[in-house]
C-alpha cells in the first residue's frame, strides 16, 4: 500500500484527544542537549503554533501535518552507528508515546528503534517503552484529564491577564481571549499550549510548577474539576516528584564485602527492595575509587536522561569523615556526596543516597537494668495552620528564577547513624539499618507513603532496637539514624510495583 495512504489511514484512526496528547509527548520540552543534530534554533513555531491554530480554528489540520512530518522523517532516517543524534532521541520518544497511547503506526520500522536502542547501549531491561516516556509529561497529562473544559478555559483567562508574561507573543493572540474548549480534543490542546508556553518562558519545569499551580488555584472548583477531583487534589499531584510508570528509577548498590559480616545479605536485601519498587539496579561489589569514577562516567551517558530518579546505597566501614573502600583506601564522604548530584543526566530529578557505615566509635550506651521495662510517652500538640499574612513580603515573578539550580538541590542523603557514632550490624544479616529500611519500604508500597515519611518511621523503629557490641565488653546501645534533605518536592513510593515487559526488545 502507498505510504501516503497508510499515514492518512493511521491519522484517521486516532481520536482528537489522543492526537493532542501524542503531539504533546512528541514535543517534549526537556530534550537532552547538546546532541548531534541539535541546535539553539527556537522551536516556538513547531511546538506552539499547531496547538494555537487548533484551538482557534477547532481544526486538527496543523497537528496532523506535524505528525505526518514526524512519520516521514523517521521513515527516511538512516540510523548512523555510534553517533547519537537528536532524531534518535525524538524517534524513541515518539515511539514510546505511540505505544503508551496505543496508536503505533503499523508501518513504523521497529528495527530502527532497536538499532537506536543499541546506540544508547540499553540493556534488555531498559528497552521497555515505559522508560522512554517522560514522567513529568505523564503527570501533566493526568492534571489535564482531571480538569473539565471550563477549568482549562479559566486557566487561560487567568494567564491572559498577566500582561507582562504574554506581551508580544503571537500565538497568544492567535488563540484570542475567549475560547470554546468543549469540542473533543480542544481542551487538551489548550492545556498543553499553556504548559509548553510556560516551559518556553522559563516559568515552570519538572520541579518548579508554582506558576502552573497558581493558574489552577484560580479556577472555580464546582465547574472546573472532573467528578471525584478537587482543586486541592490536582495541585497536590504537582507537588510530588514525577516518577510515573516503570521504572521508578535507577538504583546503584555499592557494597564493601571484605571484613564486613553479613555484607552479602545487605546486597540481596537492597537488590530485592529496589526491584520490588520497580527500579533498574546495578551492583558494584568491593568498590574502589577507580570503580566510583567509572560509575560516574557511566551515569553521564545519554540513556540515563530517560530515568526519573536515582538511588544509591553505599555500604562500608567508615569514620566521621570518610568511608573505607575494598582496597583499604578511604574516600571523603563529602566528596562522594557532592560529586554524584552534579551529574547532568539526573538534574531536576530526585537523588537519594543511603550511607551505611560507622561515623565514629561513640555509642549511646544503656547501663545496668534501668532501661528494662521502661517506656516513654510524649504529648502531641495541635498547631494551627493559619498564619497572619499581613505585613508579609510580596514576592513577585520579577524576582523569581528557575534557570540556575544549586547542584545539591533535589538530593536526599540518609545516614545509618549520627556523626561520631557506630552503625550496628548483625553477624549473619549485615546492617540492621539496611534490614529495617528494606522491610519498611516493602511494607509501604501501595499505601501512598512518601520516602521521608518512611525514613521518619525508620528512625523510630531503629531507635527502639537494643544492640550489643561484639567485643568482650558487650555494651548495650541504641542507634539513631537521620537524613539531610534538599528536596523541593515530595518523593512518593509507587502505589503498585511496575514489572518489566516480557518482551525486552522493541515490542511488536
Amino acid at each position: 500500500m502507498d505510504e501516503v495512504i497508510q499515514v492518512t489511514q493511521w491519522l484517521s484512526s486516532i481520536t482528537p484527544r489522543k492526537k493532542a496528547k501524542l503531539f504533546f509527548f512528541a514535543t517534549h520540552a526537556d530534550a537532552p542537549s547538546p546532541m548531534v543534530g541539535s541546535n539553539d534554533v527556537d522551536t516556538h513555531e513547531e511546538t506552539q503554533l499547531p496547538l494555537a491554530t487548533t484551538v482557534a480554528l477547532h481544526n486538527f489540520k496543523n497537528i496532523d501535518e506535524f505528525l505526518k512530518k514526524k512519520v516521514n522523517t523517521f521513515s527516511c532516517y538512516n540510523v548512523i552507528e555510534n553517533e547519537i543524534t537528536k532524531t534518535d532521541y525524538e524517534y524513541l520518544r515518539f515511539y514510546s508515546a505511540c505505544k503508551y497511547l496505543d496508536v503505533v503506526p503499523p508501518f513504523l520500522d521497529l528495527e530502527k528503534i532497536s538499532a537506536i536502542q543499541n546506540k544508547f547501549e540499553m540493556t534488555d531491561e531498559e528497552r521497555d517503552y515505559r522508560l522512554l516516556l517522560d514522567s513529568a509529561d505523564l503527570v501533566l497529562e493526568k492534571v489535564c484529564d482531571s480538569l473539565k473544559p471550563a477549568g482549562v478555559s479559566q486557566m487561560w483567562t487567568a494567564l491572559r491577564k498577566d500582561r507582562n508574561l504574554i506581551r508580544g507573543v503571537k500565538t497568544i493572540d492567535i488563540i484570542g481571549f475567549f475560547v470554546d474548549p468543549n469540542p473533543t480534543g480542544i481542551k487538551e490542546c489548550l492545556f498543553f499550549f499553556i504548559v509548553r508556553f510556560l516551559q518556553k518562558a522559563d516559568k515552570i519545569n519538572r520541579v518548579n510548577t508554582n506558576r502552573l499551580e497558581r493558574l489552577i488555584a484560580q479556577c472555580d472548583e464546582s465547574s472546573s474539576c472532573e467528578e471525584g477531583k478537587t482543586i486541592d487534589f490536582i495541585i497536590d499531584s504537582l507537588r510530588f516528584y514525577p516518577t510515573e510508570l516503570y521504572p521508578f528509577g535507577f538504583c546503584l548498590i555499592m557494597c564493601v564485602i571484605e571484613g564486613r559480616d553479613g555484607a552479602v545479605q545487605e546486597i540481596e536485601k537492597t537488590m530485592e527492595i529496589s526491584r520490588h519498587l520497580g527500579m533498574i539496579t546495578h551492583t558494584e561489589k568491593n568498590p574502589t575509587k577507580e570503580t566510583i569514577e567509572l560509575v560516574k562516567k557511566e551515569l553521564m551517558k545519554p540513556k540515563y536522561q530517560f530515568y526519573s530518579s536515582f538511588t544509591c546505597w553505599f555500604m562500608s566501614h567508615g569514620d566521621s569523615n570518610s568511608m573505607v573502600l575494598a582496597d583499604g583506601e578511604t574516600i571523603e564522604r563529602e566528596w562522594f556526596l557532592t560529586s554524584f548530584p552534579d551529574i547532568s543526566t539526573f538534574q531536576l530529578k530526585p537523588k537519594v543516597f543511603f550511607m551505611v557505615s560507622c561515623r565514629g566509635a561513640n555509642k549511646f550506651s544503656l547501663k545496668g537494668d534501668e532501661f528494662e521495662g521502661q517506656s516513654a510517652t510524649c504529648d502531641y500538640y495541635d498547631i494551627g495552620s493559619a498564619l497572619i499574612r499581613n505585613r508579609m513580603l510580596d514576592i513577585t515573578d520579577s524576582v523569581r528564577d528557575i534557570s540556575y539550580v544549586q547542584p545539591m538541590m533535589d538530593t536526599l542523603v540518609a545516614y545509618s547513624t549520627i556523626l561520631d557514632h557506630l552503625s550496628g550490624r548483625a553477624n549473619t544479616h549485615g546492617s540492621i539499618y539496611v534490614d529495617r529500611a528494606c522491610v519498611l519500604m516493602s511494607e509501604n508500597i501501595s499505601r501512598g507513603r512518601s520516602l521521608t515519611e518512611i525514613l521518619e518511621h525508620l528512625s523510630q523503629d531503629l531507635h527502639e532496637i537494643l544492640q550489643e557490641t561484639m567485643d568482650e565488653d558487650r555494651i548495650v546501645y541504641k542507634q539513631a539514624c537521620h537524613y539531610d534533605s534538599f528536596f523541593r518536592k515530595t518523593l512518593k513510593l509507587p502505589y503498585t510495583r511496575h514489572p518489566k515487559e516480557d518482551v525486552h526488545s522493541a515490542p511488536q
